[in-house]
């Protein structure tokens, strides 16, 4: 990841903080002022209470992440595809072992930067952290994320949503009255952190996506207090164990989707180790910014995309945006009944977070909301162009919630067979105009 920081301070894409920062509010409110005003990443160098800088949105542009996969004509979910396709690991396979390298050091939770970033937050929180786990039954490996709360030098708490292969796994490990052994590595690897967002059969292993997206195999080496190999490369990493049938208080907590979630009995990590690179930085993501939701948006998309193609024609782009409960299709029309198909498939790719689907025509930028909301606006037959699925449980975000967001609503946005279609004005050199050349300074 360090490397990823300088190429992007090189480039031009780095923004600096030399003033010391309060951890609690004021670096989250500058993080989300950068943010409103450039897709630039950010680093703290003086964070109250910590000798760790802080780094964050590094992912928090869509075209970065493009780049990292070598996207070169923007179209994410078609290159992730590709990847997801060929199965082919590095030569020499996906992992090479390494030595700890003698410049690791042994820390402890108080070290590392306290970031609380709402007014209501529960306590200070890791938003970076990929869990590392292996399926206890398998061995195979996992990459997740998982907001996590800093309890004390000894204890952190996890949510552990019920989608997750980390909550299958910890499920099996304490039926059998056993911890789950987990690493929580923090300032990762871009490949690690793509490889973290895949949507993948539970029986694949996100190390080999890393490994694919890397093109070499990825260094990792031996934990000092579990039996587990990690990223060499990680900034930071702590050791724990998942508890079995302990549950502690933990939240409320300002999730991507700008609202709290309660506090509830969640899962007990127990820390076991910390440990950390030489002048390490620390991966700070704001829930529900940009960087969050550029790699759910991904994340989502991608399996979407996956799931449409097997089955359906002419699928050409996905996104979910502007917030990740939301699916856009870009489709070429082959059928009628075609929007039908696509939009009950798209339901069906991920029961979870689709709660809204638009079906828009190729001439449309789905990248580009206000485009989207133009389409439904001129094309989309509001008597005939609506499906509503009704009594399907909501997000499981909102369960306990009585009645919140069940059902989903499917909307076609596609020029109607047949029908008139409205041509969309374009100013002619407008691309290419630059206030610079025209607005003195």
């Amino acid at each position: 990841m360090r490397d990823y920081v300088r190429a992007l301070d090189t480039r031009g894409e780095l923004l600096h903080v030399d003033r010391k920062v309060d951890g609690r509010h004021e670096l989250a409110a500058v993080t989300y002022r950068v943010q409103k005003e450039t897709d630039k990443a950010v680093i703290f160098h003086d964070v109250a209470g910590t000798a760790f800088p802080v780094v964050s949105n590094l992912y928090g542009s869509r075209r970065r992440l493009c780049e990292l996969l070598d996207a070169a004509d923007g179209n994410f979910c078609r290159r992730w595809h590709q990847i997801m396709q060929d199965s082919r690991l590095p030569e020499g396979g996906a992992t090479r072992l390494v030595s700890a390298s003698a410049e690791l050091r042994t820390g402890s939770i108080h070290e590392l930067p306290q970031l609380i970033y709402c007014e209501k937050d529960a306590g200070p929180y890791i938003t970076a952290g990929i869990y590392l786990a292996h399926d206890p039954e398998t061995g195979v490996p996992n990459l997740s994320f998982h907001r996590t709360m800093l309890v004390s030098d000894t204890e952190v708490r996890a949510r552990l949503g019920p989608p997750h292969d980390l909550t299958h796994y910890q499920k099996m490990a304490e039926s059998q009255g056993k911890p789950l052994e987990v690493a929580i590595l923090i300032g990762a690897p871009p490949e690690i952190f793509l490889g973290a967002c895949a949507s993948i059969p539970r029986a694949e292993s996100e190390l080999d996506v890393a490994a694919r997206i890397r093109g070499s195999p990825l260094p990792m080496r031996p934990c000092s207090r579990i039996e587990m190999l990690v990223p060499a490369e990680a900034e930071i990493v702590i050791e724990g164990r998942i508890l079995p049938n302990v549950r502690r208080p933990e939240g409320p907590f300002g999730e991507f989707l700008w609202h709290y979630t309660a506090e509830g009995m969640n899962h007990v990590v127990e820390v076991l180790n910390v440990s950390y690179r030489r002048d390490a930085l620390f991966h700070s993501i704001l829930c529900g910014s940009p960087e969050d939701l550029t790699a759910l948006d991904v994340a989502f998309a991608a399996r979407v995309y996956a799931n449409l193609v097997k089955d359906l024609p002419g699928i050409i782009d996905v996104t979910c945006q502007p917030i990740t409960n939301t699916t856009i299709v870009k489709i070429r029309k082959q059928y009628e009944g075609h929007v039908q198909h696509v939009l009950l498939k798209t339901f069906a790719s991920h029961l979870q977070y689709n709660k809204i689907c638009i079906v828009v025509d190729e001439d449309i930028d789905i990248q580009n909301f206000e485009q989207v909301w133009w389409a439904v606006m001129t094309r989309t037959q509001l008597d005939t162009g609506i499906l509503q699925l009704k009594g399907l449980p909501g997000f499981y975000h909102d369960h306990g919630i009585k009645g919140l967001h069940a059902g989903r609503l499917g909307i076609d946005a596609t020029i109607p067979t047949g029908g008139k279609n409205f041509e969309r004005k374009r100013i002619p050199g407008f691309d290419e105009t630059r206030l610079a050349d025209y607005v003195r300074t």
